[in-house]
């Protein structure tokens, strides 16, 4: 999945006006995604539409401005303690995350998930100052939040990741990793974080050589994908294998590495196997899709 040049107007302007949550919140027009465990309430009916609530419905909240609607209308988060926190549920209504959510959702809806999650993670996770352990008052409408002991600003947290579709040299095979954690049950492209000081190229050798062994020829940025879990910026490349036969699992992150043909990645995206591969909410399965689509 791509997500497309923003649909929401994430309505900077208004962050730094006095008391504008409150303000908000008192106006009819104001819609609320409410956020709770880093899911959102869903309709159960199978449409996988957000649920938007009005203010005067939720309790014990965090609040922040997500933005503006396609209206001009503002659209507010209610960050949700775990479990609590007063919220009325229909017996039409569930609770689901964007993995349960497997891509139904529309781009627009899909942005504002993901912004939602993202920041709600932050408000729930980092109440203390990092620097001095002091408590802090929140700022520009949620966006950020001043040390109440040594005055330090804090904004939220994005970690850089690469994740790299490898291809044989003649681009009719895909190497995939099936991750321990997974019980070899699925396969996938190889991922990780860029560490301190490195840049993404690097970070895309050094996974693949230490996930794979497989070293690089050639390489090529694709796109890009939020991924609140807790707080990824997932961005997507494509490579060529110097040498397919070096291709061999780490034995601990990766318990198994296999290069499938285009008819097995075809049979694998239609659910047929021979292995699962990614969900359709995932940058990892819109990078498997755009390389099995090209040729055929």
């Amino acid at each position: 999945m791509t997500i497309p040049r923003t649909s929401l107007d994430r309505a900077a302007d208004l962050r730094d006006e006095p008391d504008v949550l409150d303000r908000l919140r008192a106006e009819s027009s104001t819609t609320v995604i409410a956020v709770r465990d880093g899911r959102v309430r869903i309709a159960r009916d199978g449409t996988a539409t957000l649920l938007r609530v009005t203010a005067s419905e939720v309790d014990d909240a965090t609040w922040a401005l997500l933005g503006r609607d396609r209206e001009g209308a503002a659209v507010l988060l209610a960050a949700l303690p775990p479990e609590e926190g007063s919220i009325d549920t229909a017996p039409d209504e569930t609770w689901l995350g964007l993995r349960d959510l497997g891509g139904r959702l529309d781009d627009a809806e899909t942005e504002l998930l993901i912004e939602a999650l993202a920041l709600g993670g932050w408000l729930r996770d980092a109440p203390f100052c990092p620097a001095c352990g002091g408590g802090t008052v929140l700022r520009q409408a949620g966006w950020s939040r001043r040390c109440l002991e040594c005055g330090r600003e804090h904004f939220p947290r994005t970690d850089p990741a690469v994740i790299v579709a490898v291809e044989s040299a003649d681009g009719e095979r895909l190497l995939l990793g099936a991750n321990a954690n997974w019980g070899g049950r699925m396969y996938s492209c190889f991922a990780g974080f860029t560490e301190a000081g490195e840049s993404l190229e690097s970070t895309v050798h050094r996974e693949l050589e230490e996930e794979s062994g497989v070293r690089l020829a050639s390489l090529r940025y694709v796109s890009s994908q939020p991924w609140p879990f807790p707080r990824s910026l997932m961005l997507g490349f494509r490579a060529v294998a110097v040498d397919e036969g070096a291709a061999r699992p780490d034995g601990e992150e990766i318990i198994d590495v296999r290069w499938f043909t285009r008819e097995e990645i075809g049979s694998a995206l239609a659910g047929d196997g021979p292995v699962g591969l990614p969900g359709p909410a995932s940058i990892a399965r819109a990078l498997i899709a755009g390389w099995y689509e090209e040729r055929t």
